[in-house]
Parts: C-alpha cells; structure tokens; sequence
C-alpha cells in the first residue's frame, strides 16, 4: 500500500475560484464602485422565493483546500489530502433526484499509509462542510481505497454520528481542529 502523497504542491496551481488577495497598503477607494444593475434579473423566481444557489465540486474545495494539517503549517490542498478529482456532489435521495437534498463525498488521502491523524483531519474537513454548507447537504467524509493502513476503522468512525457528536464534545480534540480550521478562507 503505496502512496504517492508526500509531494507538496503549489498553491497557485491548485484549482480555486478564489480571487488572489488584494495588495498589501490598497485603500478600498482604489478599487471601481461596484452598483447592481436595476435592469439585471433578480435571484428569485415568478413565486417570489429565492433561487437557490447551486454549490459544486470547486466551491467545496475551496471551503477544505486551505485547512492546515494538524502536525504542520501547510494546507490540506497543498499536501494533496483533498483534491477536486476527489469530491462529488450527488442527489442524497436517488429514488428522488429533484430533491434539493445533496450528499457531498469527500475522499481524503492521507500523507502517509499510517497517519495516526487521518481520523482527525476526516473531523476537521467534516465539521468545516457542515458549518459552511446549508442544511440541505449530507457530509460523507472518507479515507479513500488503499490509501490508509486502518481505513475500514477511520470510515467507520468518520460515518457513526454517535461518535463524531461524542469526538466533537471533547474539548481537546476541538482545540485542534479549531487550530486546523484559523487558516481557511
């Protein structure tokens, strides 16, 4: 059971709708006044209720890429533990595909075959899906096949509710993944 993982990657080259931060010492006055248009179509439909806006594999990779790693100073995406290859958004109730409800799948890989973390880093990128996402999405987060020593074991936690809810409680463990979580966007 190989890896290919230690391989640190470019941020600029990772994939991102992100726009590149501003200039250090700009003014906001630098920047062009930005006014709706009156004539543009608004975000509701005929009903008058809001669109919803749809959410896709880049923009949950955007919300994950840039946690950092628990033991180092170096974002998830860099480290190539998530990538957008690795994250699919899929109906949550197949029999009913117009359902608004959307299950997101988040295949981690680890760095290494043993990471004593991986549980951890499948909390962190679970609780920032589940703080950022509209109810309307189901969080799956998993090791992904043949990446992971004890795969079967990290899943089984990262799927029992029961667990994470208890995991989540711990006041150490929070401490942690609130650290992983002072880096994201």
């Amino acid at each position: 059971m190989q890896n290919s993982n230690p391989t640190l990657l470019s941020a600029a080259d990772l994939p991102s709708r992100q726009s590149a931060s501003k200039p250090v010492g700009g003014s906001i006055f630098d920047q062009p006044l930005a006014l709706p248009d009156p004539f543009e179509a608004s975000e509701s439909d005929s009903d008058g209720e809001l669109m919803e806006e749809p959410i896709d594999e880049q923009e949950i990779f955007d919300l994950i890429a840039t946690i950092s790693d628990p033991e180092h100073p170096i974002p998830l995406g860099e480290l190539a533990v998530v990538s957008l290859r690795d994250i699919s958004i899929t109906a949550a109730l197949p029999r009913s595909p117009a359902s608004p409800l959307r299950k997101v799948t988040v295949l981690i890989t680890p760095t290494i075959t043993h990471c004593s973390l991986a549980t951890v880093i499948g909390l962190g990128v679970r609780v920032r899906l589940e703080q950022s996402l509209p109810p309307r999405f189901r969080v799956d987060v998993r090791i992904k096949d043949g990446t992971h020593s004890t795969a079967d074991e990290v899943n089984k936690q990262l799927a029992d509710k029961e667990r994470v809810a208890a995991a989540l409680e711990n006041g150490t463990l929070m401490g942690v993944i609130q650290k992983m979580l002072e880096t994201c966007r």
